[in-house]
């Protein structure tokens, strides 16, 4: 059977300023003349590792590690400079905060937005929409503009929105440090459900307790490359062991 995510030799370039531009008209001025200076920056490199069907697979490392740009390389919504990625399987990626949201509509407004971004129907969303709210926990807040919501109700309904199907894959980039610990708690339930039903989950967490908790492997990044890759115990300890 094969794995449910394979990278392979994956490398991420970013092209960064090498100048402070004051406003964009001395951007069009310097673009169209070809006077902008760049300097590259390596965000990934030689990065390869699989993660079997059915894994929950934590992904370790300081802030700039390059932990997020893989998981938008896995997700499909950053294209690798090199190397290649292989997902089997349907994905449901909650990676940033708000993403597939429009902050200025309601909550009742967004599941359906977000929802059909995710591929739901309409019909389908009508069915799972009182499921939805349910898990989230936010009835009386349906009708208010998700820009008035805190950063731990946004993560409350996307979260519920992701994970009323079970999806092949599940993406988490810290999308379980936001709100409170009771919530989290709910979360990671329905995680240990969808891993029961096969479902493979992917966590990026600046937690280490929750990643010992929830993984059974984990890679560690640092700066762009692959640090250590294994048992959760062992990589956790290590990692324990230099921060």
């Amino acid at each position: 059977m094969p794995s449910a995510v394979t990278v392979d030799n994956v490398l991420m370039l970013f092209n960064m300023s090498k100048e402070k531009i004051d406003s964009l008209k001395e951007y069009f001025i310097k673009f169209t003349k070809g006077k902008l200076l760049y300097e590259e920056f390596i965000a990934l490199k030689d990065v390869t590792f699989s993660v079997e069907r059915g894994d929950v697979f934590g992904i370790v490392g300081l802030n700039g590690s390059g932990k997020s740009t893989l998981l938008k390389i896995i997700s499909g919504i950053l294209k690798p400079s090199a190397g290649s990625i292989k997902v089997n399987g349907t994905i449901a990626p909650l990676i940033e905060l708000g993403a597939g949201f429009d902050l200025e509509l309601t909550a009742r407004e967004n599941i359906y937005l977000n929802g059909s971004v995710l591929g739901y129907s309409k019909k389908y969303l009508d069915g799972h929409f009182d499921e939805i709210v349910d898990f989230s926990e936010l009835h009386e807040f349906l009708d208010m503009p998700m820009r008035n919501y805190s950063s731990g109700m946004v993560a409350r309904v996307g979260f519920a929105v992701a994970t009323m199907t079970q999806p092949d894959i599940l993406i988490l980039d810290e999308i379980l440090s936001v709100g409170d610990f009771k919530f989290q708690e709910k979360c990671e339930r329905r995680i240990e459900t969808m891993m029961s039903g096969g479902t493979t989950v992917l966590i990026v967490s600046h937690s280490i307790e929750q990643i010992e908790r929830m993984c059974k492997h984990v890679l560690w990044l640092e700066k762009g490359r692959v640090k250590m890759i294994g048992d959760v115990t062992d990589v956790c300890m290590a990692y324990r062991g230099k921060y």
